[in-house]
């Protein structure tokens, strides 16, 4: 269960076009809860259709190798929301999703709510729609990387990725906190061992400097060449 002073919608972005008091009644109608770290809150491949959204803390969006391998798929911040494949087209869950860090909160929305509230409500299917464009784009650039770039320049193209993402000034970035290797390695499917090596390279080279609770990529146009520089672009 989770306290009252933290069982609300205020700040969901996507439901900011509703007023407080159809905020108020979707509160009444979700269920909200505390996960620890690393437990799941989705299983992949299960029936289940509720739409949840992140009220406190982070998730991340994760699927297994056959061999058991962990793959990161994305990390979903308080204001975010995730299930809504399923909800939209009836078919299994196509990942699983685990609390990360201290721990999580969550509203499991019923299906029929979230649907019933994009019927009535169309901007939110238009912000939806969005949504999973921008879900296409990044599955599709990430295909391509995972095509056509090597180990060493998934690690690159990481790298910038989260520095533009990260406060930066078009010159430098500071990612914080500090990118943990195996994260890394997860998103890019390549090794830790392979990512403290490239990260050690880079930092010889200039292009990054590791602070105390912080990476800074003092150079972001020599790491988009390394980059740019293999794509062809």
């Amino acid at each position: 269960m989770v306290h009252d002073a933290n069982a609300n919608f205020d700040g969901t972005p996507l439901l900011a076009p509703l007023s407080q008091e159809e905020r108020d009644q979707l509160v009444r109608q979700c269920r909200f809860r505390r996960f620890a770290a690393g437990e799941h809150i989705i299983d992949g491949q299960s029936d289940s259709r509720d739409v949840f959204f992140v009220i406190e803390g982070t998730v991340r969006v994760v699927n297994y190798s056959l061999s058991g391998r962990e793959v990161a798929l994305d990390d979903i911040q308080a204001g975010g929301f995730f299930g809504e494949l399923a909800a939209l087209d009836g078919g299994p869950r196509s990942a699983f999703v685990m609390a990360q860090g201290g721990a999580a909160v969550s509203a499991a929305m019923p299906f029929e709510v979230f649907l019933e509230l994009l019927a009535k409500k169309p901007v939110l299917g238009l912000e939806i729609m969005k949504r999973l464009a921008r879900m296409v784009r990044q599955a599709t650039e990430r295909i391509m990387d995972l095509s056509t770039l090597g180990a060493n320049n998934r690690v690159h193209a990481e790298l910038l990725r989260q520095a533009w993402s990260s406060p930066n000034d078009g010159r430098a970035a500071t990612i914080t906190p500090i990118p943990l290797h195996a994260d890394i390695a997860s998103r890019v499917s390549t090794t830790r061992e392979t990512v403290a090596r490239v990260l050690n390279d880079l930092a010889r080279s200039g292009i990054l400097e590791r602070k105390k609770n912080s990476l800074l990529v003092r150079d972001m146009s020599r790491l988009a060449m390394l980059v740019e520089d293999v794509r062809g672009n």
